[in-house]
């Protein structure tokens, strides 16, 4: 008894020490493609890379009010750049950026007379250079050996030379300045974020947001308000990492992960003859216990109901039924019966038709159209019928405020329904603003009829 305690007892310790043991060691052959020995300087990575990218340039940006810019309808055009950096610490570099492409809007704000003057421009960006500080927030992870996605803020200041062309209300195109070759040269402001992923060792993919501040409001052509212009320009493309392919990246480069591989590689031991015993009795353990698990698996078929509707394993001929259903003798769902849309039904909703009426110009249902509504609300949940909802409007208005209004009546109706306990998984409720009349709008009678709430029932 006492042989077999103390044999036990070195097992259990034996388990414990091997556990410890092999949770901790690191796979050698991975952790040494991106081991550099912590505090060996610099050196030891790779601090220089350069970039290439490809994006879309508008004037639409994050930051600010977009509707108020010069010109009031963005519009989005292809730019490239290209960029080198000198990575100084594990998260801060140094980026020199250069951006070429176009900045293009339409539908310019309204002069003092009320009058848009231009109806379009095109700013050329012959060239731009810049140098921005590059933060790279992820790359120091005491969670995981080596980050796959590398987040970063950069922020800078530079130059650039672009040509800027109006084409005023009579489709006269001309360049805003007027002297030598119409381009002007001013300093910009970019601020940017993205995210980095790694798709090889020193092979980065980019994808990047920046915003540019122009110190100037003659970026478009047009002087406008109290602001200075700006750009946004979204960009994707590929970073690729100088030097010899031996040494990490120092942006992606984790140094925990090092530190962590120094320690490991410094404190492994082999446990060769213990680690023996342990495999042994582990077998032992292992057929027992598979013995155990084929007796009770054996035992369980003539008990288990594993879907649970009722019907043991051995004798379900449909198993896996979802929760709830009504089966047979033999596990399997019994038929439901058809519910079919009676001419009564869509006499129920024709009257919710007839009497739907609303605030004028708002989505609010009028008192006298609420009974007829619940009569519709009580149909779809007595026989769980779908019902779309469809909002329509006369072209008094604009478009966007009509199309608007009519997907807010109908999310109205859709409301009420729900609230006197309709499924609302079962009910759509879609606007078309003025884009689908039935009649004429040149007449009251035809707006009448075009301003309706259609209701399909299936």
């Amino acid at each position: 008894m006492k042989t077999n305690l103390k044999k036990a007892t070195m097992l259990l310790s034996g388990l414990m020490v091997g556990s410890k043991l092999f949770a901790q060691t690191p796979d050698t052959s991975a952790a040494a493609k991106d081991y550099v020995k912590p505090f060996s300087g610099g050196g030891q990575l790779r601090t220089w890379s350069v970039g290439v990218n490809g994006g879309l340039l508008t004037p639409f940006t994050i930051f600010g009010s977009n509707n108020r810019q010069d010109f009031s309808h963005p519009q989005e055009a292809i730019g490239y750049g290209a960029y080198i950096k000198k990575q100084i610490l594990p998260s801060f570099g140094l980026q020199a950026d250069f951006l070429r492409g176009k900045v293009k809007g339409t539908t310019s704000q309204p002069d003092n007379l009320g009058v848009a003057p231009y109806t379009n421009y095109e700013t050329n960006i012959n060239w731009s250079a810049s140098l921005s500080a590059n933060i790279t927030l992820a790359n120091i992870n005491w969670r995981h050996e080596k980050p796959f996605i590398q987040p970063y803020l950069t922020l800078g200041a530079g130059t650039m030379n672009y040509t800027p062309k109006i084409t005023n209300a009579a489709g006269q195109t001309s360049n805003y300045k007027t002297t030598g070759n119409g381009s002007i040269n001013e300093v910009f402001i970019p601020v940017g974020l993205g995210l980095k992923f790694d798709l090889a060792p020193g092979i980065n993919l980019d994808l990047g947001y920046q915003v540019n501040f122009v110190n100037s409001d003659n970026f478009d052509g047009y002087k406008y308000g109290t602001s200075n212009d700006r750009f946004s320009y979204a960009h994707i493309g590929l970073e690729f990492a100088l030097g010899s392919s031996k040494k990490p990246q120092m942006a992606t480069h984790n140094p925990v992960a090092s530190m962590r591989t120094e320690y490991l590689w410094e404190n492994e031991q082999t446990k060769t003859a213990l680690q023996r015993e342990i495999d042994a009795e582990k077998a032992k353990n292992d057929q027992l216990r598979n013995d155990l698990n084929t007796t009770n698996a054996n035992l369980a078929k003539l008990t288990t109901d594993s879907d649970g509707d009722g019907v043991v394993d051995v004798n379900d001929k449909c198993p896996n039924t979802p929760a709830g259903t009504k089966v047979d003798g033999s596990g399997c769902p019994l038929a439901k019966p058809v519910i079919y849309v009676t001419e009564e039904d869509k006499k129920v909703v024709k009257d919710a038709i007839k009497n739907l009426e609303f605030d004028l110009g708002k989505s609010t249902i009028r008192d006298h159209s609420l009974p007829s509504l619940d009569r519709v609300a009580q149909l779809l949940v007595d026989k769980n019928f779908s019902l779309k909802l469809a909002g329509h409007t006369d072209n008094t208005g604009s478009s966007e405020l009509n199309m608007r209004l009519s997907k807010d009546r109908a999310e109205a109706i859709k409301a009420y329904l729900v609230s006197k306990g309709a499924n609302a998984s079962r009910i759509e409720a879609t606007g078309y603003g003025q884009t689908q009349p039935i009649a004429t709008n040149k007449t009251a009678a035809g707006r009448q009829a075009n301003r309706r709430v259609e209701f399909t029932l299936y």
